[in-house]
């Protein structure tokens, strides 16, 4: 699935399509404030501070201790919506065995943050979800492609970067892989 909103008319799309850097090109290119090669497994997560759709702000850094499934995904995209009940379930079963699940939402991609409330609502997500209101963390993610989510472990190292949806086995065997 590529970061791209599908839209109601061809011309509408060609001109988000072809406004939207491949993968290739923007891993390859120099974004200002943003260091690609720093995003690999076996380095630390880079720390950043978001916002929820509470309006607490948020850092990464305030879940080390745990093992995270840190998720980019957007309201617009197929597969993050087939993700989101498998997630919802993976978390609601592992939250008190030190997991946590903190889902960053592209909203700059989206209709409004209402359309993520709304989202959220009707899949009674009950882990936290972020709002990347600019898209510097999704763009600093690799999250060219969505859902993109990074497996990080209590000490705040990737462990392993996913591109495309996941299930409840696939969440239990990556997270059971981390020490």
């Amino acid at each position: 699935m590529n970061l791209w909103k599908p839209s109601t008319s061809e011309e509408e799309a060609k001109d988000i399509h072809n406004s939207t850097p491949k993968e290739e090109e923007v891993a390859n290119e120099k974004i200002p404030g943003v260091d690609l090669s720093e995003v690999k497994e076996g380095k630390e997560a880079p720390n950043f501070e978001l916002t929820t759709l509470n309006g607490e702000k948020v850092k990464l850094s305030d879940y080390r201790g745990k093992k995270v499934i840190l998720n980019f995904w957007a309201t617009w995209c197929p597969p993050c919506i087939a993700e989101m009940p498998h997630m919802q379930n993976f978390y609601e079963n592992n939250k008190d065995q030190g997991i946590e699940i903190v889902a960053v939402n592209l909203t700059k991609s989206e209709k409004g943050e209402t359309n993520v409330a709304d989202f959220s609502k009707k899949y009674s997500l009950t882990f936290d979800i972020l709002l990347d209101k600019e898209g510097d963390i999704g763009m600093q993610y690799q999250a060219f492609t969505i859902p993109t989510s990074y497996i990080i472990d209590q000490n705040g190292m990737i462990i392993k970067k996913i591109v495309g949806p996941m299930d409840e086995p696939m969440m239990e065997n990556l997270t059971k892989e981390i020490d």
